[in-house]
């Protein structure tokens, strides 16, 4: 650790992209990161990470100091923000834990300090939401006692091909003198390069915009899984070929949950409507998103009734709970959906997911899970997440959980030809 200009470092929040920031700045500065969840910063000091972003022997081997006590954030030059920003129950943004964040950091500033934000917000929050409360916690004045910056998050867990040091980061500052110490900062650990932005407003709007264009994208490739199951086509195959042209974009259909890309959009959408502008095709996009859970179970029990499957009594096993591949995040899993639909029809699926934690499943979702030695006698097995876990399931091991005859519904169209159990009516997106 060396010891610099820039100060003693905070960062708040500890979580996905927390974490490994501050791990990464404490490589090179002096950081303190501070998480409201005690159990979360004793597993830290203990080694262990729960988000699976950073390794043992990188947490033990750093110099970064985590804490849950705010008070340890005095004397911090600059203090980082990571805490998160989802939506309510009226898909509006709910900014609870950013205001709170906010209160802390107006209770440890002094003058000089700069807070700079990674969370995501809609463009002018910022400054229009986040400064004032700041300033009314600490007495002390945005823009001449203390500075701002904004910089977006890019993390995506579970990508280790992609980690913090090596991806573009994008900053922006109150003025000319935050802008370039930012850079300064984040270019001392970040081998990517930098992006300097025109102004906080223009970075927030770059954040919202990346997972909004994934997520329309995304909504296409869904809805055009809907015409070529129609048709009567596999889309994996129509994909294959379409994507033989050079400047085909390469999404795919799937369920798109988690906290960034089905909750960014709406982050824009709220900021418009503000504004007086409504809009359409963003909005078209999350609901055809939102509704593929739906979907999926429709699916699979319209293809269970036409095997003469009694639906009263279908035992129907799922496999995977975690919002995307290879991570343990549950948050906003859109399996879940699957999971109420089911209910719908009676039906309450067998849910096994190696990596999402059984606690958190319970509570976030009133889920139980279940060991994969549940699985048997199945009518359906829905293969809704596919982790690294599943990919050495054979045919004799599906076909040992399934009746004979029965329904093989492959989200991702991840299982090859051979793997799918002879007599299985198999279906993907």
């Amino acid at each position: 650790m060396v010891m610099d200009s820039f100060g003693r470092i905070g960062v708040i929040g500890l979580g996905y992209v927390g974490l490994p920031l501050a791990v990464s700045f404490a490589r090179k500065h002096a950081v303190v990161g501070l998480d409201v969840n005690s159990a979360r910063i004793a597993a830290l000091k203990a080694g262990i990470d729960h988000t699976n972003e950073v390794t043992r022997e990188e947490l033990l081997a750093s110099a970064l100091v985590v804490t849950d006590q705010p008070e340890d954030l005095r004397g911090c030059r600059i203090i980082i923000v990571t805490v998160p920003t989802p939506v309510d129950e009226s898909r509006r943004p709910d900014f609870s834990a950013l205001h709170k964040a906010c209160l802390t950091v107006g209770k440890v500033i002094e003058p000089g300090a700069v807070i700079v934000f990674e969370s995501t917000v809609y463009p002018g929050a910022t400054e229009e939401v986040c400064a004032p409360v700041i300033e009314a916690a600490s007495g002390l004045r945005s823009g001449i006692d203390f500075k701002l910056g904004y910089s977006p998050e890019r993390i995506n867990p579970g990508d280790k091909a992609h980690p913090f040091e090596k991806i573009v980061k994008v900053v922006s500052g109150h003025d000319a003198e935050t802008l370039d110490l930012l850079a300064d900062l984040y270019g001392s650990v970040v081998t990517a390069g930098i992006h300097k932005a025109s102004s906080i407003k223009v970075a927030e709007a770059s954040k919202v915009i990346e997972n909004t264009q994934r997520d329309i994208n995304i909504a296409l490739m869904n809805e055009i899984s809907k015409i070529c199951d129609l048709v009567g086509i596999r889309t994996s195959e129509v994909l294959a070929a379409a994507g033989t042209k050079w400047n085909f974009l390469r999404f795919y259909p799937g369920l798109v949950g988690g906290h960034c890309i089905g909750v960014d959009p709406y982050y824009l959408t709220a900021k418009a409507e503000q504004l007086g502008y409504h809009p359409q095709v963003i909005l078209a996009g999350r609901r055809i998103n939102d509704g593929m859970g739906s979907y999926i179970a429709q699916r699979a029990v319209k293809m269970m009734a036409a095997a003469d499957c009694k639906l009263a009594a279908a035992r129907v096993g799922i496999l995977g709970l975690t919002f995307k591949e290879n991570v343990p995040d549950i948050r906003n899993s859109k399996v879940e959906d699957i999971v109420r639909e089911f209910g719908e029809f009676g039906i309450t699926p067998i849910i096994h997911d190696p990596l999402a934690d059984p606690a958190a499943a319970q509570h976030e979702f009133g889920i139980t899970l279940s060991d994969l030695g549940a699985m048997r006698d199945l009518d359906a097995l829905i293969l809704a997440v596919s982790h690294d876990a599943y990919a050495g399931l054979s045919r004799e091991a599906l076909g040992a959980m399934l009746k004979p005859g029965s329904v093989v519904i492959d989200v991702k169209s991840v299982l090859a030809p051979a793997a799918v159990p002879e007599g299985a009516r198999y279906w993907s997106l």
